[in-house]
């Protein structure tokens, strides 16, 4: 069995941060940590099921999940860098500002999720993320999240 890198999650150790399980979970992989930011991939496949009606004949993946995969992204970014891992604690949806999204989401990419913190308080969280396809960007937004008791 080959050893991960230094602060890499697979997915057995992505279902122990999320409570998450398919088909909504959007994360296979932490790839690093920051400071302050993480990198993790969506291995976009065919077998989605949003796939079956978004589009027939033009699969894209949509936008509203691109940000859940990086909310997901962020909640394990929260639970490392927060101390939250075994408290019972989950980081829950608040808002989300400025979406933007630029290019489209396929079955066989390999969407990149770049999330970082713009603000830390006890409760509340403000994240920026990025989700992307090589150097092509395709979702960009700021969002807010809650952390709270289960």
């Amino acid at each position: 069995m080959s050893e991960q890198p230094e602060g890499a999650y697979d997915i057995p150790r992505i279902l122990e941060a999320l409570p998450h399980r398919y088909p909504m979970l959007l994360v296979d992989r932490v790839v690093s940590f920051e400071e302050e930011e993480i990198h993790a991939v969506k291995a976009v496949s065919f077998n989605e099921d949003f796939f079956q009606g978004h589009f027939p004949g033009k699969p894209i993946m949509p936008g509203v999940l691109q940000i859940e995969a990086l909310a997901q992204a962020a909640g394990i970014l929260a639970i490392e860098k927060l101390g939250l891992a075994g408290t019972g604690k989950l980081v829950y949806f608040m808002g989300i500002e400025e979406a933007k999204f630029r290019n489209p989401v396929m079955p066989g990419h390999l969407l990149d999720l770049r999330v970082g913190f713009l603000q830390k308080r006890a409760r509340v969280c403000k994240f920026w993320g990025k989700a992307s396809i090589g150097d092509k960007v395709t979702c960009d937004v700021k969002f807010t999240a809650m952390i709270a008791d289960a």
